[in-house]
């Protein structure tokens, strides 16, 4: 879009206090702007699954404030967090504080992503077969990509080592004995007479080595399951992923790191 004469920038701070964010203005009202560019007139006209991320966002935030459109507040999003996944991971109180979002616009953001997010766990089939860590990867891959703190998860499986659910959310935070304890791996198992489980979690920091702890826990875990008749078949460890869902992982059982 050519800039206007009167064109400005409005100073936006990040949840950061060392990162500063300028957001351009370009002074036009949304009415000020050819039709063919305005975010309900284009979803109009090329269809809601054809227009770019920053117009998707534009709808959803409706209005912007007074010297910076709705326009100019979503693409400067977009040229702040980069890709979807990005401003996916932001928390509400970090979008909050952006000139021009406020805690409701947030809320409406983190909804509509999470939404999103919600859905393609609901798409992945039932009885997908968990054959290999890269199994569990596709999994989760939805999950993990907009997490910032570690999740563990409990894949609970048939005979045939096909998921009989989603994925269990066992616990949120840094892993220790207190928060994974077997009432809470099992639990769910027991009640849906699983055959089997997969363990996983993820390393936000991206290296997806296993600590000491995380290797304690498992055997734990393991020795736990063959009391309850449960075979826990791995732990997958989940690092850092790309926007494609690809990336690194450690398998303890490939790794040879626990016996199961």
């Amino acid at each position: 879009m050519d800039q206007h004469p009167s064109m400005k920038a409005k100073r936006v701070e990040g949840a950061l206090a060392d990162t500063t964010y300028v957001i351009p203005a370009s002074g036009w009202t949304v009415h000020d702007m050819p039709e063919r560019i305005r975010p309900r007139e284009e979803v109009q006209r090329v269809g809601i699954e054809n227009v770019a991320d920053d117009v998707l966002l534009a709808i959803l935030l409706r209005m912007g404030v007074k010297g910076l459109n709705v326009v100019d507040l979503a693409r400067g999003l977009m040229k702040r967090y980069g890709t979807l996944s990005n401003l996916a991971s932001t928390s509400v109180e970090e979008l909050s504080q952006i000139h021009g979002i406020g805690p409701t616009k947030a809320q409406i953001l983190k909804a509509a992503l999470e939404i999103g997010s919600r859905l393609n766990a609901e798409r992945a089939p039932k009885s997908q077969k968990i054959r290999t860590p890269s199994d569990v990867l596709q999994v989760l891959a939805d999950r993990v990509r907009s997490l910032d703190r570690e999740i563990f998860w409990a894949l609970l499986l048939n005979v045939k080592n096909e998921l009989k659910c989603q994925p269990v959310d066992v616990s949120a935070g840094l892993l220790d004995a207190s928060l994974v304890h077997p009432r809470e791996v099992f639990c769910e198992a027991i009640r849906s007479a699983s055959a089997a489980v997969v363990l996983a979690h993820n390393h936000p920091s991206g290296d997806p080595t296993p600590s000491a702890e995380d290797i304690r826990i498992t055997k734990q875990l393991v020795a736990a399951g063959s009391i309850v008749d449960i075979k826990v078949l791995d732990h997958v460890i989940i690092g850092k992923r790309d926007d494609s869902g690809h990336g690194g992982y450690v398998s303890m059982r490939e790794d040879g790191l626990v016996v199961f």
